[in-house]
């Protein structure tokens, strides 16, 4: 195994499988050094925060070193939950009710249909969440106790004191880790997000140290509040105990302690997702025999497995980095080998995210049109929240359709140079690639408001005019432009993701079309532009005449 700095890592790939050695691997490395910055945290924040607080700060004895011990027990068992439930992709949970109605029938149903995949997915996901609180919470609990435990010793006089007050940092340590888990998982915090710049880890985790104190700070302040009202309307039994001074002094010692373990925590975060998401290089070793026969075989192996899984991102990941830039120019040329078998197995694995999320978006659209139709000509959205939630989860995929759309777009204008045998038309890639891009983008766009409508002149055909952007007038239609969803406002999170994904399909045609700019214009002038770029079916989204429209519009240079 070799290292390539700034990059990824490269080794070489038999016929085993590699997934769980690969994710092994990064994942004990993330236990490591996870360790060994949360010691840095621990000594540091124990000699310099905490020692005016403490009774012979720098004395070692065994119950120092058991609370060392124990510290890092606790921050095993959160990266153990985090590593859990973190995903390449946003995932559906079930919600209490479902989960109970589901019970029920299971138990008290004779002869119940079995629970569907999808109900049995999202309760796993479910069950995965409650785990990680609770696991949050029980880390929270054992952290805030190690880390304050000197600073109340000398308050340990006798054995009921020492059992209260061990209650009471045990009770608001069990608190903010309650409050960091909801938050986390509130937030999706748990979902993986790759950089596409890639950077070498140190420098990658070094550039987000500041934000992770910041949040830190941010999520300390508000945990301990949260604690402090609970232990307000739950430990009356307190109260008048104690000076006041002495309550202003163990509060400071609280809030230095809930900073200590949610830094911890954050920096945890962080580094797991520097970690986990380097590019890792998908080829065996330049110049080897596997290199020279068949080098393409292991990255399509791994895009063509286990759907949807972190390995599978990671070679999305790997593939268009190397369809983006000039790094590792022999792997891309080995795509377009003379038979073409490589080539449409790459454009296959990669318009198959476009096609679900297109055919996946016309359904919701065409769901949404159904149901603002029952209400009767009214000016307003759907407000079924399982319509609500289902085209949000259209979107789930945003990050994977995006390399996907760079990753065709970009093999297709290489294809122009670097296609020596012409794999690439031949095989019939182009024209699947330019109409999926325009269904999809026809999809994103009418799901944001944009009304199409197609001329019936018998010049419709003849320039960008023939798709009118205007207000549609009739009763059925003018629903359709309102269902642009969910989200239609400007500056919701559902639209935002829609008008990047509309930026990046633009985006992704006009480099196509400014790469085949001539023979495209040639193709129009003879008559035979629908024929060569347009599938002769059914497209995903739209008809045959507007994805040819739309496609004059982007030759013309019209299209926005």
């Amino acid at each position: 195994m070799s290292s390539t700095p700034g990059v990824g890592i490269r080794i070489g790939i038999g016929n085993g499988d590699i997934d769980t050695t690969l994710l092994n691997n990064r994942f004990l490395g993330f236990l490591i050094w996870q360790s060994v910055q949360s010691t840095l945290v621990y000594f540091l924040s124990k000699s310099l925060l905490l020692s005016p607080f403490t009774l012979n700060p720098f004395t070692l004895s065994l119950s120092s070193f058991f609370s060392f011990l124990s510290f890092h027990f606790s921050l095993l068992l959160f990266s153990l939950s985090m590593s859990a439930v973190a995903s390449p992709q946003p995932q559906t949970a079930a919600t209490p009710l479902e989960l109970s109605l589901g019970l029920l029938r299971l138990l008290f149903v004779s002869g119940a249909q079995p629970l569907s995949p999808d109900f049995r997915r999202r309760a796993r996901v479910s069950l995965f969440f409650v785990l990680f609180v609770t696991a949050c919470a029980l880390s929270g609990l054992l952290a805030v106790i190690c880390v304050c435990w000197k600073c109340f010793e000398d308050s340990f006089d006798r054995g009921s004191r020492a059992r209260r007050l061990l209650g009471t940092l045990g009770f608001r340590g069990f608190a903010i880790g309650f409050f960091y888990g909801v938050c986390y998982l509130y937030k999706r915090r748990w979902v993986l997000e790759f950089p596409i710049i890639q950077r070498p880890p140190f420098f990658s985790f070094k550039m987000g140290l500041p934000s992770a104190i910041q949040q830190a700070l941010k999520l300390s302040s508000a945990a301990y509040f949260f604690s402090a009202v609970l232990a307000v309307f739950l430990h009356y039994e307190f109260k008048g105990q104690v000076t006041m001074v002495k309550l202003i002094v163990e509060q400071i010692i609280l809030c230095i302690g809930v900073f200590v373990v949610f830094l911890c925590w954050e920096l945890n975060h962080h580094l797991h997702q520097v970690l986990h998401t380097r590019r890792f290089i998908f080829a065996p070793p330049k110049g080897s025999a596997a290199a020279e026969t068949n080098p393409s075989e292991p990255l399509l192996t791994a895009l063509e497995r286990t759907p949807r899984s972190l390995m599978q991102y990671l070679a999305y990941l790997d593939l268009c980095m190397v369809c983006e830039s000039n790094v590792d120019t022999w792997r891309r040329a080995a795509f377009f080998e003379e038979t073409g078998d490589t080539y449409k197995r790459v454009i296959i694995v990669c318009l198959r995210p476009l096609e679900q999320f297109a055919a996946k978006l016309g359904e919701g659209l065409e769901s949404s049109v159904d149901k603002s139709f029952q209400l009767g000509h009214q000016l307003q959205l759907p407000t079924d929240p399982q319509l609500g939630s289902r085209l949000h989860e259209i979107f789930y995929d945003f990050q994977l359709c995006a390399w996907c759309a760079w990753i065709v777009s970009s093999l297709t204008v290489h294809s122009h140079k670097e296609d020596r045998f012409g794999v690439a038309q031949l095989s019939g890639s182009n024209t699947a690639v330019i109409s999926t891009l325009l269904s999809c983008l026809l999809a994103v766009e009418t799901f944001m408001g944009k009304k199409t409508n197609l001329q019936s002149s018998p010049n419709y055909l003849m320039g960008p005019a023939g798709i009118k952007w205007a207000t549609l007038s009739t009763g059925r239609r003018e629903t359709a432009s309102a269902m642009g969803v969910t989200g239609k406002r400007r500056g919701s999170p559902l639209y935002s993701k829609a008008y990047s994904m509309a930026d990046i399909l633009r985006t992704s045609i006009y480099c196509i079309v400014s790469a085949f700019h001539d023979e495209m214009m040639s193709s129009a002038k003879a008559g035979f532009l629908e024929k060569e770029w347009i599938i002769s079916g059914k497209p995903l989204y739209g008809t045959r005449d507007l994805l040819l429209q739309k496609l004059r519009l982007f030759l013309d240079f019209q299209a926005c």
